[in-house]
């Protein structure tokens, strides 16, 4: 029973040293990742059509 006591406080005292995000960080981080997702799939839904019509128009006949 100690050990998972010591365990508990261990935890709590490991999240006070964490230095946490500001409200502004959180948002800039949460913007960029949204942006970058974006700017993914467009890339792979511009392959894929790419792709697509490479195999209708000359491959697959």
């Amino acid at each position: 029973m100690n050990n998972k006591g010591n365990f508990a406080q261990d935890i709590v005292r490991e999240l006070k040293k964490v230095t946490w995000p500001t409200k502004q960080e959180t948002i800039k981080y949460v913007t960029n990742v949204i942006v970058f997702s974006f700017i993914v799939a467009a890339i792979l839904g511009l392959l894929d059509l790419v792709f697509f019509h490479v195999l209708e128009n000359y491959i697959i006949k």
